[in-house]
């Protein structure tokens, strides 16, 4: 069994392929002018076989309103790019060097989202979830100031789940977060993960 396939039948792993080939991420129609978004929910086999969940927080960029969050890996849809899934491997690969097309593969996709306030721009997002072989290497571009892995022990864990007050340019917060060390993930990001742990206990 190579160790891209005991992370398949890791049962946490397997549930969630099971669960998004038999209903995948519900999409929405975009409104017109709405801009293509989306990011990758990727999992590899971390120490004694546990999965782990890739994240980053993202660089300090003036007038980028994700500035320095904490993210999946992900980003705008491109001319290029021959679909959503496309532009999610795409920008996995130039932010962290995690080609998933040659060390993995794609399992299905969670719920389209975009943005509750109004002040952010129009976008839709559409999350894949995917796997990895447990040795690629993480090469951050300079949009990335951190990656890391996240076990999903951690992400199990009800206590890390809860209310927390955030800065939003300039302005205290009070909203849903999920912390793991020293990192606090709320926002667009938060949903995603709710939902990506909601999907795995579906079947």
């Amino acid at each position: 069994m190579t160790p891209l396939d005991a992370l398949l039948a890791h049962a946490d792993v397997a549930r969630l392929a099971t669960a998004l080939a038999l209903h995948p991420g519900r999409e929405e129609q975009p409104e017109e002018g709405t801009r293509l978004a989306a990011i990758a929910c990727v999992l590899r086999s971390g120490a004694g076989g546990v999965p782990e969940l890739l994240m980053i927080k993202r660089a300090e960029v003036e007038r980028d309103p994700w500035s320095g969050h904490i993210a999946c890996p992900g980003g705008r849809h491109e001319p290029g790019d021959r679909d959503l899934e496309a532009t999610a491997l795409r920008e996995t690969w130039e932010e962290t060097g995690v080609d998933i097309a040659r060390n993995g593969r794609v399992l299905g996709t969670l719920d389209d989202l975009h943005p509750r306030t109004p002040s952010l721009p129009a976008i839709l997002i559409r999350p894949y979830v995917a796997v990895v072989r447990p040795d690629v290497e993480i090469v951050a571009s300079p949009e990335v100031a951190e990656a890391f892995w996240v076990p999903l022990d951690a992400l199990r864990e009800r206590a890390r789940w809860g209310q927390g007050v955030v800065n939003v340019r300039g302005v205290e917060r009070e909203v849903s977060t999920f912390t793991h060390d020293s990192y606090t993930v709320w926002g667009l990001t938060e949903r995603v993960l709710r939902n990506l742990m909601q999907r795995m206990d579906e079947v």
